[in-house]
């Protein structure tokens, strides 16, 4: 079995995911909490290992790698870009049985991955397979809490419901 593992550039996608840069002109912490919560939600349906990268430019003193909703979070250190952050992460997981995706639209940094072994996904796709994935969560939670009829007569063959249907009505 081949292990997914997708590395986000962070600062990336909340500049190309609508929602998260309306969320990122009010409060950052917030667009970078909503991402980490959406990729977490991401790992978990999908099964894919999720390590999402920020470029410690905007948060300096904060460099290294912490655990959010069980989520690898890593902050780079400061004078470290989070291409060169990524660019190392790849070379540590790719390996047999394993793919690698990143998810940036960063034109250099796809070319740098491609020839590091990874695939790219851009911001976009990513977008797109959230959005696929919440929906498929979404039907899950309708089919599982609509009510399902576990009756008796369901599981009693015809000859004996209308048995029983006859001793109802005394007959």
């Amino acid at each position: 079995m081949i292990q997914e593992i997708l590395i986000v550039d962070g600062y990336n996608i909340i500049g190309s995911w609508p929602e998260l840069q309306r969320l990122k002109e009010i409060r950052l912490e917030e667009a970078r909490d909503r991402l980490i919560e959406t990729m977490a939600e991401y790992q978990s349906f999908s099964g894919m290992k999720v390590i999402v990268v920020f470029d410690a430019y905007y948060v300096p003193g904060l460099g290294g790698k912490y655990l959010q909703s069980k989520l690898p979070v890593y902050y780079t250190k400061e004078k470290e870009t989070a291409d060169e952050l990524i660019e190392r992460l790849v070379t540590v997981h790719i390996g047999r049985r394993k793919q690698v995706y990143v998810a940036t639209s960063d034109m250099t940094e796809q070319h740098v991955i491609f020839g590091k072994g990874a695939f790219r996904i851009p911001a976009s796709e990513l977008l797109v397979k959230v959005r696929q994935i919440r929906q498929e969560i979404r039907r899950t939670i309708d089919t599982e809490a609509s009510p399902k009829r576990n009756s008796f007569d369901s599981r009693i063959s015809g000859d004996i419901r209308d048995q029983l249907e006859k001793w109802r009505r005394g007959n």
